[in-house]
């Protein structure tokens, strides 16, 4: 029986436990057959993406429009990305999105107290704000990928027709072993079905 490729089954692409950024970007993907798979593309979906890596509670109550935005931010950054590993000019709407999410957070969590918990640092703000928070994060997350020392490492995934990206190790360009399989038969094929030269 074929397995069924989505998003949730993939494993993180290189570099993608290290910036969350990275992690987001490729939160939608572009899978073999036109078909294409995204965490994000519900509200639940997009909740459980936050919830997962930290960055809002299990039971926010996360709003279509809130999950709008998260998909929004995501198109900007890796318009960043691609511009980056495609050596262009930074997208004047990409580069504006991005700052104004950075900008939008409170740039502390408040100090709380519970009993079992003892004291605790905490946004504890409304839905909203925690999507914002939640953004502003993302949003460092990829000027600090953008401007760092790993910049020169970031690539996009060289097997068609993935659209992920990654922090290439060595020679590899690949975001995950099915890539680097799928180009390589690729590759084999075309050799087997060349035509012979005269």
């Amino acid at each position: 029986m074929k397995e069924t490729v989505t998003a949730e089954s993939l494993h993180p692409a290189p570099g993608a436990e290290q910036y969350l950024a990275l992690d987001l970007a490729n939160s939608a993907v572009a899978l073999p057959g036109g078909h294409r798979s995204d965490l994000l593309g519900t509200p639940g979906g997009a909740e459980r993406w936050l919830a997962d890596r930290g960055l809002a509670p299990a039971d926010t109550g996360l709003l279509d429009m809130c999950a709008t935005r998260l998909r929004s931010l995501r198109d900007h950054v890796r318009a960043l990305l691609a511009a980056h590993v495609a050596g262009l000019p930074a997208p004047a709407d990409a580069l504006t999105a991005v700052n104004a999410a950075l900008t939008r957070a409170p740039a502390a969590s408040l100090l709380h107290w519970d009993p079992a918990r003892g004291l605790y640092r905490e946004a504890s703000h409304p839905v909203t704000q925690i999507v914002e928070h939640a953004l502003a994060v993302l949003a460092a997350g990829a000027a600090d990928l953008l401007t760092g020392p790993d910049a020169e490492r970031l690539t996009a995934c060289g097997s068609s027709p993935c659209d992920r990206y990654l922090l290439r190790h060595g020679r590899r360009h690949w975001c995950s072993t099915r890539c680097g399989d799928r180009a390589r038969a690729a590759r084999a094929y075309a050799r087997r079905t060349r035509p012979a030269a005269d």
